[in-house]
């Protein structure tokens, strides 16, 4: 399958101030996006995505890592991590759901940037301007809810019925204030209050 591109999208957001205060540092968000041709459209229901798994995602993940680098001052700028592929409306979400949901895409970003965690995703159907937005989690800790941040963004003329647009995103830091704990003081206060009752 001969991938065809027909654009790339970048999207970067600056935090400055939340809650009328000013953050100790700024907290970068950046998304990349790939507009692409879903190789499944207008074909029929196709039973086995691998061959077009195996030649597209490999080559969208080194397309658009090295952008999500640059924008955040390279891997260890990267604290939080996330995916998201939008299919257009003559394609199925399984489409979209292939270019992302697989550890040819995925790992490239988790590599890049040292990560652990798994990569928060979307995928859904949308028609050309249609909201997309990327979940993003911290890149070593699932539990760290200050990183549980969300990027979203439009692409005027995108997808079109017959494409997929495929995205990365990643913060620099946290929420600038957070001030609602991590999972792990939940589930020791739990376990605690279990222990009392027993």
């Amino acid at each position: 399958m001969h991938l065809q591109l027909r654009k790339i999208v970048t999207f970067t957001e600056d935090v400055l101030v939340e809650g009328g205060k000013a953050g100790a540092k700024p907290v970068r968000m950046v998304a990349a996006a790939a507009v692409l041709n879903n190789p499944w459209a207008g074909r029929g229901f196709t039973e086995d995505l691998q061959p077009e798994i195996l030649a597209a995602a490999p080559r969208l993940g080194e397309i658009l890592v090295p952008i999500i680098l640059d924008r955040c001052g390279g891997k260890d700028g990267v604290e939080a991590y996330g995916k998201a592929a939008v299919v257009g409306t003559a394609g199925e979400i399984e489409h979209a759901s292939a270019l992302i949901h697989t550890l040819r895409f995925g790992n490239i970003f988790r590599q890049a940037v040292d990560g652990t965690s798994y990569l928060s995703f979307t995928n859904k159907r949308g028609a050309p301007g249609c909201g997309i937005a990327i979940p993003m989690m911290h890149k070593n800790d699932e539990g760290m809810r200050s990183h549980y941040l969300t990027i979203e963004f439009t692409i005027a003329d995108a997808p079109a019925a017959d494409e997929v647009v495929v995205a990365l995103g990643a913060s620099t830091g946290g929420r600038l204030h957070p001030r609602i704990g991590n999972r792990y003081i939940d589930m020791a206060k739990l376990e605690e209050e279990r222990a009392a009752r027993a």
